[in-house]
This record gives C-alpha cells, structure tokens and sequence, in this order.
C-alpha cells in the first residue's frame, strides 16, 4: 500500500462533515482510526472511557484527512488536538477531559442523553 500525502477531502468538505455528524449524532468522537481499530493511545482511551457509559455514539477517522479535519474542528471546539468529543453538538474536551471526568464521577452525566 503506497503512503498518500493528498487528502481525501477537502477543508469544505470536512467542515461539512463535522456539522453533519454533530447535528446528526447525540455523542460523536472525532479520533484516529476508529472504534474496534484505534490509531493512537489517546482516542484508544476516549474509546474506552465513552464506551463505558454510552453504547451508541458515532466515532469518525480523521486520519483520511487529518489537516482538513483539524482546522475544521478547531473552528468549532477551539481545540487543535485529536480526539475530540461532542455531546449534544457541545464540545466536551479530549481523553485527558474525559479521564478527569470520570475520575470525579461525572462522565456519565456528561454523557447521558436525555430521550
């Protein structure tokens, strides 16, 4: 598999994307890979910390396009590191977040969805 330095999107379509899943999804987690092949420790982490609590939330792989996907996230979030997690479209911050949410016992009211 050769390596690829173009993007599979671009930054308008990126923003799109993140717009779409955030209006389209209770708890979305934009992270490198996906939820049964994570990339990278951190979204591994936030993985397994969402996973804890919420069994349906939407993950998306910037990695196809991971500049694009960062500056159209840091336009929402004002955050530049991946992951990022949004509940109900809010941003609610990385694993570190997420790790120090749960340590105080509040990730899952973080996390709950009102129905």
């Amino acid at each position: 598999m050769a390596f690829q330095s173009e993007s599979e999107l671009t930054a308008e379509e990126a923003a799109e994307r993140v717009e779409e899943a955030l209006s389209e999804n209770d708890v979305v987690l934009f992270m490198k890979g996906n939820r049964l092949m994570p990339q990278c420790g951190y979204s591994k982490r936030a993985v397994g910390l969402i996973s804890q609590h919420v069994e349906d939330f939407e993950t998306i792989d910037v990695l196809p396009a991971l500049p694009e996907y960062r500056a159209a996230l840091e336009d929402v979030s004002g955050w530049e590191t991946i992951p990022q997690t949004f509940v109900d479209g809010e941003f609610v911050g990385g694993s570190d977040v997420l790790a120090e949410l749960d340590e105080r016992g509040e990730l899952a009211e973080t996390l709950a969805i009102d129905a």
